[in-house]
């Protein structure tokens, strides 16, 4: 709950929510004035990319392959608003192809997920995405 907005962890509080809904909307860059210019992004079972260009460059990805909307979004910090985390179930479609994963052809899915962040200068410095790939490549895989 935000209080009053001036702690740290409000604060923190409202930037991920930010985050989430410039997310929610396809603002991709809405999200990139949220984080910093090196920034750290931990792909789920993947990679460390570093970087604004880096994480616009996925965010570009995404916007290709998926349609997703991130519902019943939680998000708790630590009192020096530094650290948040956040818990959400994501709606989404796979459209096109992605590397790696199975074909697409506008599956269904619902996954729950979650983030953590570090937050530096009133902006995202890391996110580290979590969700159940063997789920996710479950629900896309079966017939339709």
């Amino acid at each position: 709950m935000i209080i009053d907005g001036n702690r740290a962890a409000d604060r923190a509080i409202e930037l991920v929510l930010g985050y989430y809904a410039a997310f929610n909307r396809g603002d991709w860059e809405g999200m990139l004035a949220l984080v910093t210019d090196d920034v750290a992004h931990d792909i789920n079972q993947g990679a460390r990319e570093t970087g604004k260009a880096a994480f616009a460059a996925f965010l570009g990805r995404m916007n290709a392959c998926y349609r997703e909307q991130l519902k019943d979004i939680v998000v708790m910090a630590n009192q020096a608003g530094a650290r948040a985390s956040a818990e959400y179930v994501v709606h989404g479609q796979y459209l096109k192809d992605d590397a790696g994963l199975p074909p697409a052809h506008g599956q269904a899915y619902v996954l729950p997920g979650g983030a953590f962040f570090d937050i530096r200068g009133n902006r995202i410095a890391r996110v580290t995405n979590h969700y159940n790939l063997g789920d996710w490549i479950a629900q896309v895989s079966k017939s339709p």
